[in-house]
């Protein structure tokens, strides 16, 4: 499916622009309560917010830059933009990981375990659960619609948050049930979670990064040619991702009889099957003569 490039660029400068709005708001509302209380969990989840800050500004950036058209010096176009803040992404929820460990096993070896939980703990923590899930979905329906790697990657903040703050409102739970260590063990909870989704969305930026072609590609573009009975063969299918496009080059094979122009419009039938089968797809097909036939 193709989309108008100036309708995309402003819905997706939207939704970013928007997370930017929910993370400024979160990260003031987590920070101001978690230092009147003293909960190293959402003191944590402060932080959280507030890599996902600048993430959401990293990602609004992203996005805008990486719609340019190609041009003399980028010849595949900016898409790698939006890899590259992918991976900038995964760096900052790491640096959370690391804070969010160090604190909590140092107040677990000074026996710090004193916080003030009240309305407002809770308050705080159940309100960031749902604008996470507003935002997580806002940015994941863009993201799937356009695909854009860095509103994905956004998304994945929003939602690890979403899971991090279920965890900090069971530590507050414990802690009224007299359960001391409880926000401690939420806050390395927290950090397991956000590392896994660093995990997966640095596996995923290195790969692109490095033009690993993607699972699953090539045989996608298998199954098209077999919508065009005139390409005998194919082979040297090479593949390589830069933001929500993929540059797919390959060469086929058709009878050898056929005239230059029977030949190109194959490839042209060629290039479309695989459009249809692959969103953002950019083809190149190199036609050789069966020599067989």
């Amino acid at each position: 499916m193709t989309h108008n490039r100036s309708e995309a660029g402003k819905e997706k400068n939207f939704v970013a622009g928007s997370s930017v709005l929910a993370a400024i708001f979160l990260t003031g509302s987590k920070l101001v309560i978690g230092l009147l209380t003293n909960s190293l969990g959402i003191l944590s989840e402060a932080l959280h917010s507030f890599l996902d800050l600048i993430a959401a500004v990293i990602t609004m950036v992203a996005v805008r830059f990486s719609d340019k058209p190609a041009d003399d010096d980028h010849n595949y176009g900016h898409g790698k933009i939006e890899n590259f803040s992918a991976l900038v992404e995964t760096i900052l929820l790491v640096i959370t990981c690391v804070w969010i460990i160090y604190e909590a096993v140092a107040r677990f070896l000074s026996n710090q375990m004193h916080i003030e939980v009240t309305v407002w703990s809770y308050i705080v923590v159940i309100g960031s659960i749902i604008i996470d899930i507003s935002r997580s979905r806002a940015l994941m329906r863009v993201a799937k619609k356009y695909d854009s790697q860095a509103l994905e990657a956004d998304a994945l903040h929003f939602q690890t948050d979403i899971w991090s703050s279920l965890v900090v409102l069971i530590g507050l739970i414990g802690y009224d049930f007299k359960y001391f260590y409880a926000d401690s063990i939420a806050a390395v909870f927290v950090a397991f979670i956000v590392l896994g989704v660093s995990y997966r969305l640095g596996k995923r930026t290195f790969d692109d990064l490095v033009d690993k072609a993607p699972r699953g590609l090539t045989a996608k573009i298998a199954e098209a040619l077999k919508n065009v009975p005139e390409v005998t063969r194919f082979h040297d299918i090479r593949v390589r991702v830069s933001g929500p496009n993929k540059f797919i080059e390959l060469n086929i094979h058709v009878g050898r009889m056929l005239s230059i122009e029977e030949a190109h419009n194959i490839s042209h039938l060629a290039e479309s099957a695989i459009v249809s089968l692959i969103s953002n797809a950019k083809v190149t097909v190199h036609v050789e003569p069966e020599l067989g036939d």
